[in-house]
Parts: C-alpha cells; structure tokens; sequence
C-alpha cells in the first residue's frame, strides 16, 4: 500500500497538496481535484483500520450521512471511493480555521451566541432527515473567513437504523458526549443539544462542564454531577442565559430541549430579555392544599390537637434557638486561601483535604455541601484541594516509533501533541526531538510535543525543456528547487533550453540546484583559418564546414599574396551557425609603375 503524501494523485482525480490534520481514523489533506479544478479536502482513513468491518462502514456512513446535507453550515460531501487498498471522502475544502483555536482566543457572548444559533441550524437540518451528529465539539466546526460555522465530521452519525454499536463503547468525545451516550444508552436529536450546550458553555466560560484524567472519568462525571453555572465562573453571563444552558445540559434528555430550534428561541428570548425570569418554574411550585377535616368529633380530636399543640411548641423553641441558615458560596476553582476567605466571611469552618488531580496545585475542585445550598452558621464546608499530579522529567524518545514515544509520554503523565517535519537524519515516522527536550522536569499533565521525522525532504525534479526561461524557472522554483542557468553556443535561437541536469522525475533535496543549459545562438561552428590557403583550398575547407563562401579579390603587390587568401570575415576562431557564409579575400598580384614611367618627362 503506497503511504498518501504530497504530490500523490489519488484514485488518478485528486492531486495531494499537504496535510491539514490527523484524526483518531483518518487523516485529512488539501487536495486538488484536477477534473473540477478546485481545491478539497481529502479524508483518507488509516491503512490501521482499512481491514476493520467496523470502522470501514463508519467510514462510508460518514459520506452517506453528509452527502444528503446540504446546508451553509454543513461541510458538503463529493465524492468517496478506494485508493490503493484504503478509502476516502472528498469534502468541500473551507479556507478557515476550527471554533477550537477561536476559543482559545476568547470570544465575547454575542458572538458566542451566533456561532451557537449557527450551529443548532446545522443540527436541526440534520435532525429533520433523521440523521444525529453524536460527535458535535469545537474541532468538528469551522470557522470560515466569512465568520460563518460549517459543521463537519459525520463519522459517527447515526441515520435510521445503520447505528453500529458495540457493548461497552463510548462514541463520541468524553467533554462533550451526553449522560446517555456516556452510559451506552440509545440517542437522539436530544444528544446534541447537549452537546452544542457544552459547545455554548466552552465559549462563555473558556472551559468544559467536566474535564479529568481519563475519558471514562470524564464520562462518569457527565452522569453523576451538575455542571457548575457559567455565572459563577464568567460574571458577565446573565441571569437568562445562565439558565438556557443549564437546561440544555440537563442530565435527562426530557429536561432539555425539544429540539435544536426550540434551543435557539430560548437564546433569542434570553438575548432580548438578559434578566427576565427562568421560562420553567416547575420546581417552584406550590405545595397541594391541605385535605379538608372530617365531620367526626369526638374525644380524639381534642387529643390529637394537644399533641398538635405540643409539638407546635416544640418546634417553635427550636426554631428559636436553631442556627440560622446559610447559603453555602461557591469556591469551586479558586485558590485554598481565596476559597477559606470565602467561606470564613459566610460563617463557616472549613476542612481541607487534599488529592492529587489533573487541576493545578492549590485550587478546590471539589467542596460538600454543595455551592448554592443552605448550611447552617457555624457548620463546616469541606473542601478539596488538588495536590496537582507532581512532576515528573520528559524522558527520552527520540528515534522511536509514535506509538512507542506517545506511551513513553503518558505513562509519565504527559499530554501528547505531535507535529511532522523533514530530517534527512532520522526515519520517516520516528521521533526527531521533543520540546520541551528530553530530561526537563515539567508538571504532569502538561503538554510535550513530539516532532515525527516525514523522511527526507526530496522533491521530483519537473521537466522544463521546451518551456521558456521564465517558465522553467517558476517551474523549478515553485518544486522547492533552484534553477541555474549555464550558456552553450547552439544553433537554437538565442535563450532556447537546450536540456536539463538532473533529468526530469529524479529525486533531488529540496534547495538543490538544477542546472539548465540555454543556448546563445551563436552557432556551433568553429570557422578554420584558411588565410594562406589558394582561394580553392580555403573554399573546400570552409564548404565541408557547412560554410557558404563568398570571394573578393583584393589588390597585393607581393607574388607570395598572388592567388592566396589574406583576410577572412568572420575571423578564425569564431562561431558561425551552418549554412552562414564566410567572406575569403584573395590577392590579386600587380606589377608598380617603374620610377619616372608616365610623367610625361622626356630625358635629356
């Protein structure tokens, strides 16, 4: 099986330009379609997974979910189809970037709810011919120059009844998988509202709901514990958009919205009314009024009402004399010192323990009872406090396989990201280096980055010959090389390429040179001396060259010149094309007048 890389053309319609990134089953790359004469984006799964029945299906489910969505906030699907033992997706190629790094960045809550209202779109769309994303996150939406999301990635969608399942599997992303994905549950439009509403919280608060050390961790947080409200984290949310996303992260499926429509009416009713009050007010109702007493008097109700009355009076001396009640504050990521501030100015005591946790040493990730729950004054509020996850030094991976090096890095703790680069040293798929470098002690948890060698970095050399100077020199240039032009007199016109070294299809280091040889029309004929020669010597020689001859007689005084050439044009030695004509002087003897002859003078 030939490896995708650039320059590859596939299934003999697309042209691989460079890679764009690598997923858990595929890698995509910007290709160009040389049919259609436009760039796309090609995902071609792992050769790993080309023999697995399993993720092949996932595979083509992908393309058939997608290709039915057209939508502007859908990538578009193609075309698919098999290359070389493996498959792949040609999808619509969207110049931008994902929501992923925009979050990172920060982004303010009226674009944060555009994006959101976009994305809903999307999965409404999809939601009305029966199709659940199931995989909705920040790196699955782009961002494109136009400021518009375009969802992508529908590889685990599922349509109808073409849902593949495996016991015990988790598909999805465990940030942002639902309760009932996380338990292995059946789906449905109701899966990614919770989803999108993990998407909405990310860009309000610059974090997920749950994050851990594992994805099952993960997982079991999603089922087990409320999500803390994005207010207490980003103050700038309002009291009515709080509200949309904790229903729409509610742990049942029934307790969210009806639907990606219904969840984007609740944006725009909270945007237009940022304090108004939560639209569901069914915890807060009103207790059934008291059944109506019996007609039946007798002694038993005077002895029920003095027990009544007793323990009436028995419950108001304790309200009396109990403590008061508090609101317990939240203390959830803030320091040890700031969260014992806060709790000490409430009224409380405070216990700390302390755990190792993937949160930075010194902030509470944990606190009983609960944030937003009424103690009473003087109880005591434990807090735990993350010991972070230590340190521990980058150990030394270079030269092994990814597989081998991603081990060695997270065995010790570490986040793994990967980049590829050219060596000429080290084995294409082999760790180069890793920053920061082998032996620097970094807390676990943290990001390496390892550098994977992408083999040599040789380009093919193009053919030029037949092109012009400009031409090939773009040409050379724009494969990575560098052209040098070398002059030979030839008879082709003056700047025709004349050959190419090395030739074309060889495989040369990216920066080498190619050398072109250019004529310079100045002809490939030497012209021989025949001055000396008898104009019919020196007319053969210059004949049997491919010379024409032109002859000139010239008047000489000495017999040696008589019939002998004395001058030529062009000179000896020069370079002449064939069939030019080279002009012989040749000496014509005549004889001086004698001293006195012709004067007229006659001699005494």
């Amino acid at each position: 099986m030939s490896e995708i890389r650039e320059n590859v053309v596939v299934d003999e319609r697309y042209r691989v330009i460079d890679r764009l990134g690598s997923g858990g089953m595929a890698d995509v790359w910007r290709a160009e379609d040389l049919q259609l004469g436009r760039k796309v984006a090609l995902k071609v799964l792992h050769s790993r997974f080309a023999q697995d029945r399993e993720f092949v299906e996932r595979f083509r489910r992908e393309a058939s979910s997608a290709a039915g969505l057209q939508h502007p906030n859908v990538v578009g699907v193609f075309d698919r189809g098999e290359f070389d033992g493996t498959y792949y997706i040609a999808m619509e190629y969207v110049d931008g970037e994902p929501l992923r790094d925009v979050i990172a960045r920060g982004v303010d809550i009226p674009w944060a709810l555009q994006a959101t209202r976009q994305i809903l779109a999307a999965a409404e769309f999809a939601h009305e011919r029966g199709i659940v994303h199931r995989d909705f996150k920040p790196l699955n939406v782009l961002i494109d120059h136009d400021g518009r999301a375009r969802v992508t990635d529908f590889g685990i969608a599922r349509a109808g009844g073409s849902e593949i399942t495996q016991t015990g599997s988790v598909m999805g992303t465990a940030q942002y998988i639902s309760p009932e994905q996380a338990q292995g549950l059946e789906v449905s439009p109701a899966t990614d509202v919770y989803s999108i509403g993990v998407i909405l919280y990310e860009m309000l608060t610059g974090r997920v709901p749950f994050d851990g050390d594992s994805a099952v961790g993960v997982a079991m947080r999603q089922v087990s514990e409320p999500p803390t409200p994005p207010s207490e984290i980003n103050p700038n949310v309002y009291p009515a958009l709080d509200g949309v996303v904790m229903r729409a992260l509610a742990k049942d499926p029934r307790d969210r919205y009806a639907s990606a429509r219904e969840f984007s009416a609740a944006l725009d009713q909270a945007e237009a009314n940022p304090y108004g009050a939560p639209a569901d007010t069914a915890s807060y109702a009103p207790l059934p009024p008291a059944p109506a007493p019996t007609a039946r008097r007798g002694p038993w109700r005077w002895i029920l009402l003095a027990i009544l009355a007793g323990g009436l009076a028995g419950l108001a001396v304790w309200a009396l004399t109990r403590p008061d009640a508090v609101l317990v504050p939240n203390v959830l990521n803030k320091s040890e010192e700031r969260a014992r501030t806060l709790l000490s100015r409430a009224g409380f005591d405070v216990r700390v323990e302390a755990e190792s946790s993937a949160r930075p040493a010194g902030e509470v990730f944990e606190q009983d009872p609960a944030a937003g729950t009424e103690a009473d004054d003087g109880s005591e509020v434990t807090i735990v406090v993350s010991r972070g996850l230590g340190r521990a030094a980058v150990p030394e991976v270079s030269g092994r396989g990814v597989s081998a090096a991603v081990s060695a890095l997270e065995d010790e703790g570490f986040l793994v990201d990967q980049r590829r680069e050219f060596s000429d040293e080290v084995e294409e798929g082999r760790v180069i280096r890793t920053e920061p470098g082998a032996g620097v002690a970094l807390d676990r948890g943290r990001t390496v980055t390892i550098f994977v060698s992408r083999g040599a970095d040789v380009v093919s050399v193009p053919e030029v010959v037949g092109l012009d100077r400009i031409a090939a020199e773009r040409e050379i240039e724009d494969a990575g090389l560098i052209a040098h032009f070398e002059p030979e007199d030839a008879d082709e016109p003056q700047d025709q390429l004349l050959r190419q070294i090395p030739d074309p299809g060889a495989e040369r280091d990216r920066g080498d040179s190619v050398t072109i040889v250019v004529s310079t029309g100045a002809g490939s004929i030497g012209v021989k001396d025949v001055i000396g020669q008898t104009e019919s010597v020196a007319t053969r020689k210059l004949e049997k060259q491919g010379l024409g001859v032109r002859v000139r007689m010239v008047d000489v005084t000495a017999p040696v010149d008589d019939g002998r050439v004395v001058d030529q044009s062009p000179d000896p030695g020069s370079r002449a094309v064939a069939g030019e004509t080279v002009t012989i002087f040749v000496g014509r003897l005549i004889v001086p007048p004698s001293p006195g002859e012709g004067d007229g003078l006659q001699t005494p």
